[in-house]
Parts: C-alpha cells; structure tokens; sequence
C-alpha cells in the first residue's frame, strides 16, 4: 500500500567528555512486510561502556518487542527485569523512547525517564493526547511511563533526546540550572520557523551542536537529539542495462518518460536505447572525475547518465563503505550514492539482456554480472539506509 508520506529519521549523538564510547544509543529498523518504522533511544546509567552495554541491551529489546507487537506494559516489565545490577550502585537502569509508525502515519510512542518527547505540527507544539500508566508490579511498583497515539500529519515533526541535551551548561554563568526542556524547544521552534523543510539530520544536528556549545565543547554528559520528519518523498529511478527482448524497448523508455522524480541512467546501451525511444540529445563527456571510471554523459530531461557495471560495481562498494564520515567525491559513482542518499524511493529497473563483454574470461573476477550488483545495492539501501525501494527486471 503506497505510504502517506516519507519518514525522514535521524538521530545525531556526542558522548561525554573524555569517554570513547557514547552511552546513548539509538536504534531504526524498517519493516518491509508491515510497513512499519520502529525507532528506539535508550541512554544507560553513568557513561562510557557499562551505559553503552545497558543501553545497547535495552534499545535492542524494544526494538524486538515492539516489533512482535507486545504490548506496552510488557515491554516495560520486560525490559526493567532483565537489565543486569550495577555492581556499584546496585540497581539496573536504562531509559528509553519508543516510537512506532504505520505506512497511514499511525503513531504510537512509548516513554520512560528520558525528557519529555515533543510532538510538532508545522512549528507549534501539538499535544497527542499523553496518558500516564503506573506499574504495580512488585519488581517495578511505581514506575511510570508516558505513551500516546495519534495520526501523523504531513509536515509533523517528533523530537525525542537524552538528558545530555537538557542538562547542557548546567553550573554554568549563563544556564547554571541547564538549558531545559523550554529553552531548548524554543530553539527548535525557531529553526523550524526560519527553515519549515529542514531535514531530520540537520535539525538534529543542530540540537546537539547547541548543547555541547552550552558546555563550551566538552559535554558533561552523552547527548543524543532525535528528529523524525513526515514529508513528501523524494523518488529516484535508475535504469541500468537493456531489456532482454529488444521489443520491449519502447515500454522501458515509457516508464522513464512518464516518471515523476529524479532519473539516473547507468550503461551506455540503455542511453542510447532512451535517447532513440524517447528522442532525446545525448553527448558523450569528456571530464574523467574519477580515474577508475568513464566520465558521465549527458542526456536532455535525465539528471546523470554513467557508464553501467563498472559505475554501479563501485557504488555497491561505497554504500557498504559508507559512515556518516564518509567523504564523497565527484566521479559519477560518488554521485549516484549522494542522489540514492538524498531520496527516499527509489525504483531500480534492471535490464537482463546479455551483455557478452561481461563474460569475458580475461576481464577481473570482481566484474560481476549487474543482476547480482544491483541486488546487493537493494539490500544495502533497505537494511543499512532505511531506504524505500522497488526492484524491476525488464
């Protein structure tokens, strides 16, 4: 069933000063089959490894448990009876935000000890109808959770975020009792303000920059800003390779021609078969942007024309490379990865006529035929990016 809207997620972290481990973690996980998105942030007691190992614990419990669909009283009682006893404090304590959403923007959203999660629409804060549960359990007798659902608009925005963010400058001149909840919602009602579209990334980016400037660069605690975004999506299509049966060319050049998003071609055979079909001026380049790969081409109405499976080998290669450190350059492969980066659905058509040259016994082993290559970009772009995308043989 097609989605409402795109869900664009992300969660920006420092760790403490001094440790080299961030006690905070944030986990996302897509499932295909539901159409759900499941995003968890969970920040263990203390800081460095024994939060990490709580937290990790934690996160990767209520992703699994949300996922199975238990309910949230479950979730909770669960978690908190299997977290291991600090053997120096001698209790077990992780907090964590839990938030699930349907392809319709159904939203449910399960909360305990981390600061209060905001829910906005447009740049005003909206109120989802919060409920407090309290546990009677013996273990757990008190504890208390917050969780709401509601349906999500376009536009919406949720924030959720560790204590790191709050309790930023504390002691300091200018915020001795931290930045706070208020202080630092206004901050984002600003932004959002100046910026309406700003991306999940960026706007959480910028929560966390602030925090760790009110610590004048050495946060005294891990700091974790999470965004997720409702938006229209960005859709990219990419052909690459001919179709098995030349009489078919005409119903391919259709389905670029009627696209609605951004078009990369990848092998020349298919570029010349689009600007045939379609009657488009097509021109050979001549800048080689990378050493390892013919220059793009140029084709009316179509954002990048490459080379095929020497273009789409090395972008498999730099998705199942990349971090968030990862320094793009300009070749042709580098920017097919920022356009697949940039979108959120993505068809691939796949031609699966022979080409012979690929068989060529003298050519290197790591030549692999395109059908393999563009399944394995399918799996990373889904599994490591959280991408949605569509798969075609023609």
């Amino acid at each position: 069933m097609e989605d409402k809207f795109h869900i664009d997620i992300d969660c920006q972290q420092l760790y403490h000063h001094g440790d080299m481990i961030c006690g905070d973690v944030f986990l996302s996980r897509r499932i295909k089959e539901e159409n759900r998105t499941i995003a968890v942030l969970s920040d263990g007691m203390g800081s460095g490894v024994k939060a990490n190992v709580l937290a990790t614990l934690t996160a990767s419990m209520a992703m699994n448990f949300t996922a199975e669909h238990k309910d949230v009283i479950s979730i909770a009682e669960i978690i908190m009876n299997t977290l291991p006893v600090c053997s120096v404090r001698k209790v077990s304590y992780s907090t964590f935000t839990i938030i699930d959403i349907e392809y319709d923007g159904t939203t449910r959203i399960i909360e305990f000890d981390n600061p209060c999660c905001v829910v906005m629409r447009g740049a005003e804060v909206y109120d989802p109808g919060w409920r407090t549960i309290t546990l009677d359990s013996e273990e757990n007798q008190g504890k208390q959770l917050r969780t709401c659902s509601f349906t999500a608009r376009k536009e919406d925005r949720i924030l959720f975020w560790s204590d790191g963010i709050m309790q930023s400058g504390m002691g300091s001149r200018e915020l001795p009792f931290g930045w706070g909840h208020e202080n630092a919602l206004n901050y984002v009602k600003n932004i959002v303000r100046t910026t309406p579209f700003i991306s999940a990334r960026n706007l959480g980016l910028q929560l966390v920059k602030k925090a760790s400037r009110n610590d004048n660069d050495e946060p005294k605690d891990d700091t974790s800003a999470g965004v997720i975004y409702y938006r229209e999506p960005r859709k990219l299509l990419i052909c690459t390779g001919p179709p098995f049966e030349k009489d078919k060319d005409s119903e391919y050049a259709m389905r670029v021609y009627h696209f609605k998003g951004k078009k990369i071609i990848c092998g020349g055979t298919t570029a010349e078969i689009l600007a045939r079909e379609l009657n488009l001026k097509f021109a050979a380049g001549m800048k080689i942007t990378d050493p390892e790969l013919p220059p793009a081409s140029y084709m009316e109405g179509i954002n990048l024309v490459t080379e095929g499976i020497l273009t789409i080998g090395k972008v498999a290669r730099i998705l199942d490379e990349y971090t968030i450190d990862y320094d793009l350059g300009d070749g042709p492969a580098d920017q097919i990865v920022h356009y697949l980066l940039q979108s959120d659905k993505i068809s691939i058509i796949s031609g699966t006529r022979i080409n012979f040259a690929h068989q060529d016994p003298s050519l290197p082993v790591e030549l692999e035929i395109r059908r393999t290559v563009v399944k394995k970009i399918v799996g990373l772009l889904e599994e490591k990016f959280l991408k949605d995308v569509s798969l075609t043989f023609i």
